[in-house]
């Protein structure tokens, strides 16, 4: 899976980039970047500061912070850094920092807008006897069982995701817990948001959600370097390895030292059909929660704790005082994209006005949809630090 995103003629090093073969939130509508702007100016009153910086992990061309850069509000000054492993496209945005790796000690906002689902892992399946063993796989696809799972990633499967019946597959994030440990580690203080299809302990697919994409096309997941091999991600064991992660840190739980995920993927996984959408909850925006935005917790925004998120005055009320999980469509409906059309008799008044509304409500609309972009789930963690305290 390394090789064929990442390596010598690697998908994500393709010249057309991912825009090339699917549509992310990012592609489908400014609304998004708008969005991400009004969340980083959030971010920047809490830490009291009119000098922020915004991350953008698996940058792609550059399409979101080219994006977040025209949406931020007057005299707010921003620092942008694209960290991506593919080289910067032609006419890129002078303000933007193109890096390999995330800049330590910054303060702000960390977003990964799927970057997650294109970190490597690898895949485990119970075989006849009962035993996890790890799926070895050719450069045409063909697939063998091999050697049974040992060590930490058999610790991460018996934690996070254990198999029961044979033939049932894993796709062990280890991996994945690592990097976004280590990516919103550098944050000195701010917000760190990954945004993936996910699933929960409790929900998760029994047969695993390796796949390929190609021209816009699901297709089988042959790691010849001509498609995007993706996975949702374990988004709930993601949280547990960064939290209180910090400059320097990992925190409690936190990734294990020297772990092999790669930082500064690109954005993938696009529009991809039949997303999971939200997990294992009993209420709105519930992702194994029961209400919403919970997960394991016992009010709205707590993930394994019991303390509630009010939200600020004014404000979206998403920041978390610790950690959360809400569907984008949730996390979107806060930040002001509304796909509610605008009043019939403003055509009336004001026709070119209303056809504007109106083309801003579909784009809202597709950003929001049950069963599409909307399934995405939000995972925000807070990042304290020196002068980062709650309004």
């Amino acid at each position: 899976m390394e090789t064929a995103l990442y390596g010598p003629g690697g998908f994500f090093l393709r010249p057309e980039g991912p825009a090339g073969h699917f549509r992310t939130s990012v592609h489908a509508s400014p609304l998004f970047a708008g969005a991400v702007a009004r969340l980083l100016a959030e971010v920047a009153a809490e830490l009291g500061t009119d000098d922020v910086a915004v991350v953008d992990m698996g940058a792609g061309r550059g399409e979101l912070l080219s994006g977040v850069l025209a949406a931020v509000p007057a005299g707010l000054r921003v620092r942008a850094y694209a960290v991506e492993r593919a080289a910067p496209p032609e006419g890129l945005d002078p303000r933007v920092a193109w890096v390999a790796e995330p800049p330590a000690g910054v303060r702000g906002l960390l977003f990964a807008n799927e970057w997650l689902d294109n970190v490597p892992v690898d895949v485990a399946e119970r075989d006849g006897s009962g035993t996890d063993r790890y799926v070895e796989v050719a450069p045409d696809g063909t697939e063998r069982l091999g050697a049974p799972v040992a060590g930490a990633d058999a610790a991460w499967l018996a934690r996070w995701w254990p198999l029961r019946e044979p033939g049932e597959r894993a796709e062990i994030g280890r991996s994945r817990d690592e990097a976004w440990a280590r990516a919103a580690g550098t944050l000195a203080a701010g917000l760190a948001v990954a945004v993936d299809y996910a699933h929960t302990a409790g929900a998760r697919p029994p047969f695993g959600t390796l796949t390929g994409f190609r021209a816009g096309r699901e297709v089988p997941p042959v790691p010849d370097g001509t498609c995007d091999i993706t996975a949702h991600v374990a988004l709930d064991a993601c949280a547990a390895a960064s939290g209180g992660a910090g400059a320097g840190g990992t925190g409690p739980g936190g990734a294990e030292a020297g772990g092999t995920g790669p930082v500064g993927g690109t954005d993938a996984g696009g529009a991809e059909a039949g997303g999971t959408g939200p997990v294992g909850g009993t209420g709105a925006g519930a992702v194994g929660g029961t209400e919403a935005g919970a997960v394991g917790g016992t009010e709205a925004g707590a993930v394994g704790g019991t303390s509630a998120d009010a939200p600020f005055p004014g404000r979206s009320g998403l920041l978390p005082y610790g950690t959360r999980l809400v569907t984008q469509r949730e996390a979107l409906r806060r930040l002001g994209v509304s796909g509610g059309r605008p009043p019939v008799e403003t055509a009336r008044t004001d026709p070119a006005g209303y056809v504007r509304a109106l083309a801003r409500a579909g784009q809202a609309a597709e950003l929001t949809a049950r069963g599409g972009l909307g399934d995405f789930t939000w995972l925000l963690q807070r990042v304290p630090g020196e002068g980062y305290c709650p309004a």
